[in-house]
C-alpha cells in the first residue's frame, strides 16, 4: 500500500485544474461541433458532467431569446400592416366609442325626464336615444296624447273647455294640450293598467286638464275650488313619475312630497294616493304634528311618497331624518291656506331641501290666486301652466254657485237656540256640519247639543288629542253622527262626502274661511246649502258677504244691507292679513264662554 505525502496529494489537488483550462478551450469546439450534428464523447476527451449542466441553461435561454425577438418582430409587423390599412379601423373604433357615449348620454337623458319630467317608460327612452332617435312625443316630457284624443272634433274640445268654464294659460304655447275628458283617453302605462279610476265616470274638469301636463312633466299652478278633485289631479302625474326614478335607500329615499296644511287633509290625501301607489308597489308616508315622531321615524326608512304638514315635515329635515335631495316631485296642495297661516319660511326651508327648480316639477294648488300665492309661483316654479277652473280668471275669491247661500241676522243671546232649531227640522240622518269660532265654542255647543238637544253629535278642534279628532271624523262620515260641531281645523281641504248643510254657528275670522267653510257641502258637482247665522259682533264683515253672495247669484237679506257694505283693506303692510286697527283709547270687551 503507497504512501502519499502532503506534497503529494496537493500536487495531485493541481492536475485537475489545469486540466480543466485546457478542456474548456476544447469544450467550445466540441459544442460547435455537436451544433453541426458531430456527436463527440464527452468522456474521451475527459470533459467533467458538471461543466456540460453548466451550458444546458446558456442554450435554452438562447433559443428563448431568439423566440422572443421573433415574436416581436411578427407583432410589429401586424401593427404596421394595420395603420397602413388603418382608416377603415380607426373609423370603425370610433364608431365604437360613439355609440357608446350615445348609450350613456341616452341613460342620463332618460333618467332625467323619468324623474323629473313622469316618464313612465324610461327604458324605452333609452333605447330610443342610444339607436340615435329622438323619443316620440307631443310636448315636453313623454306625455304622448293618444289616438282616441286626438280623433275628438275641436269644436267638441272647445264646448267641453266652455261648459266646465276651464281657462288655460300656457306661456310657452298658445296651443295648450287637448283636456283628457275620458279615461279611454289616458295613455297606456304600469299604472293605468291596474284600473284606478274604475269605479269613476268622468275625470273631474281639474283633473282633465291638469293630466296632460303633469304627465309631460310640467309645473302647474290649478286654481279651483274646494271638493273638484285636485287630489287626483296631481296623484297620476305623481305616481307615474316616481315609477320613472331611481330607487335609492336610506334617508334619501324619498322621491316626492305632499306639503299640506292641516293634519286631516294630509291624512284624506294619504289615503288615496296610498291607493294609487299600492297598485305598483310604492309605499306612501304620511307625517303631522301631535302624533309619536318616533313611529312617523320608522315609516319614513319605508316610505317613497311623503304627505306632510309644513311644521313637522320641516322638524325631520333638520334633525336629518329625512332627506329631499331627490324628491324630484313636489306638490304644495292648498298654497294660499299655508300662508294664511304663517307657513310661508317653512315652505321655502322645505323646497330649498328638494333640487333645484329645474330639476323637479312643482305643483300647487289653491283655491284663490292671491299676491303672495303669486310670488311663491314665480319663485320656486318654472314656466308654470295655469288652470283655472271657474268664470273667475281673476283667481279672485268666489263661493261655489251650486252652493245655496242663506244669511240670519239673529240676536247673540239665542243664536244657540236657533241653531237648534234648525237641526231639528233636518231629516233624520242628514249630515250637518257646524262651525264655531273657538275651541271653548265648540266644546259647548256640542255638550248643549247634545244633552239639550238629544242629538248625536262628535266633535274636532284642536284641544282634543290626534286619536280622539281621527274617531270623530270617521264616525261623521260613517253617518254614525249625523252632526258634527268643529272649529276651522276642519274647514279646508276635508273630503267629507253627503255632507248636505253647513251652519256657521259663528262667522270666522276672514272672508276667505267663510268660502272654504261653506265648500263642505256641495262637492264633487253635487248641489249643497250653507246657513250662517250673522251678529252685530260680525258687522264689519257685513261688506265682504254682501259681495261673495252678489257674486254668486245669491239673495242679500236687508238686515245684512244695514250693516254697511264698506270693505276694509285685507292686510297690514307689517302684521298681515289678521291684523285689525284697534282705537287703544277704548277699554277692552271681555267675553266668557263658559
Amino acid at each position: 500500500m503507497s504512501k502519499h505525502t502532503l506534497p503529494d496529494v496537493e500536487v495531485e489537488a493541481t492536475i485537475p485544474r489545469k486540466k480543466s483550462k485546457k478542456e474548456k478551450k476544447d469544450k467550445r469546439s466540441k459544442l460547435q461541433n455537436d451544433d453541426s450534428g458531430v456527436s463527440t464523447p464527452v468522456q474521451d476527451e475527459g470533459i467533467v458532467a458538471s461543466d456540460v449542466a453548466e451550458e444546458k441553461p446558456k442554450k435554452e435561454k438562447e433559443k428563448k431569446d431568439k423566440k422572443d425577438k421573433k415574436a416581436k418582430k411578427e407583432k410589429k409587423e401586424k401593427k404596421r400592416d394595420r395603420e397602413q390599412s388603418g382608416e377603415d379601423g380607426d373609423e370603425s373604433k370610433k364608431g365604437k366609442k360613439d355609440k357608446k357615449k350615445r348609450k350613456r348620454d341616452a341613460e342620463d337623458d332618460a333618467g332625467a325626464n323619468g324623474a323629473s319630467n313622469g316618464h313612465a317608460n324610461g327604458e324605452e327612452a333609452i333605447a330610443e336615444v342610444a339607436n340615435g332617435s329622438e323619443p316620440s312625443t307631443t310636448t315636453t316630457g313623454q306625455y304622448q296624447q293618444t289616438s282616441v284624443l286626438a280623433a275628438v272634433p275641436q269644436a267638441e274640445v272647445a264646448s267641453f273647455l266652455n261648459t266646465h268654464q276651464i281657462t288655460v294659460t300656457d306661456p310657452l304655447s298658445d296651443k295648450p294640450l287637448r283636456p283628457i275628458m275620458q279615461f279611454s283617453q289616458l295613455p297606456s302605462s304600469a299604472l293605468i293598467s291596474k284600473s284606478p279610476f274604475a269605479c269613476f265616470k268622468t275625470p273631474t274638469p281639474i283633473q282633465a286638464a291638469s293630466w296632460p301636463f303633469g304627465l309631460s312633466g310640467r309645473d302647474i299652478v290649478g286654481v279651483a275650488e274646494t271638493g273638484s278633485g285636485k287630489t287626483m289631479g296631481f296623484g297620476l302625474p305623481l305616481v307615474t313619475a316616481v315609477l320613472g326614478m331611481p330607487k335609492t335607500k336610506g334617508p334619501g329615499r324619498i322621491r316626492a312630497v305632499v306639503v299640506s296644511p292641516t293634519r286631516e287633509l294630509a291624512m284624506q290625501t294619504n289615503e288615496q294616493l296610498s291607493k294609487l301607489g299600492e297598485l305598483v308597489g310604492l309605499n306612501t308616508v304620511c307625517v303631522y304634528g301631535g302624533a309619536s315622531k318616533d313611529d312617523q321615524r320608522a315609516l319614513l326608512r319605508k316610505g317613497d311618497i311623503i304627505v306632510a304638514t309644513p311644521g313637522r315635515l320641516k322638524d325631520f329635515l333638520e334633525e336629518g331624518a329625512v332627506k329631499l335631495d331627490n324628491a324630484k316631485f313636489v306638490v304644495l296642495d292648498e298654497a294660499d291656506r299655508m300662508l294664511d297661516k304663517g307657513f310661508e319660511d317653512d315652505i321655502k326651508q322645505i323646497l330649498s331641501a328638494c333640487p333645484r327648480k329645474e330639476g323637479r316639477q312643482t305643483l300647487m294648488y289653491t283655491a284663490t290666486w292671491p299676491q303672495s300665492v303669486q310670488a311663491l309661483a314665480s319663485t320656486f316654479m318654472v314656466s308654470p301652466v295655469k288652470i283655472q277652473i271657474g268664470g273667475n280668471p281673476s283667481g279672485d275669491l268666489q263661493a261655489n254657485a251650486r252652493i245655496e247661500q242663506h244669511v240670519e241676522v239673529v240676536d247673540p243671546k239665542v243664536k244657540e237656540q236657533r241653531l237648534l232649531q234648525l237641526l231639528k227640522a233636518q231629516p233624520r240622518n242628514e249630515r250637518v256640519l257646524v262651525f264655531c269660532l273657538y275651541k271653548k265654542e265648540a266644546t259647548r255647543v256640542e255638550t248643549f247639543l247634545r244633552q239639550r238637544g238629544g242629538l248625536k253629535v262628535a266633535g274636532i278642534h284642536g284641544d282634543l288629542k290626534q286619536e280622539q279628532r281621527t274617531r270623530s271624523l270617521e264616525a261623521f262620515k260613517k253617518g254614525e253622527t249625523p252632526v258634527l260641531v268643529a272649529t276651522d281645523v276642519a274647514a279646508r281641504g276635508l273630503d267629507i262626502p253627503e255632507v248636505k248643510l253647513v251652519i256657521n254657528c259663528t262667522f270666522p275670522l276672514t272672508i276667505e274661511d267663510y268660502v272654504h267653510r261653506i265648500g263642505r257641502t256641495g262637492r264633487a258637482g253635487k248641489t249643497g246649502q250653507a246657513i250662517t247665522l250673522f251678529t252685530e259682533h260680525d258687522k264689519s264683515h257685513s261688506g265682504e258677504l254682501v259681495n261673495i253672495l252678489k257674486a254668486a247669484g245669491q239673495p242679500v237679506p236687508e238686515e245684512l244691507l244695514k250693516f254697511g257694505t264698506t270693505v276694509k283693506r285685507k292686510a297690514h303692510g307689517t302684521y298681515g292679513a289678521f291684523f285689525k286697527d284697534v282705537d287703544m283709547s277704548q277699554k277692552g270687551t271681555k267675553i266668557t264662554f263658559d
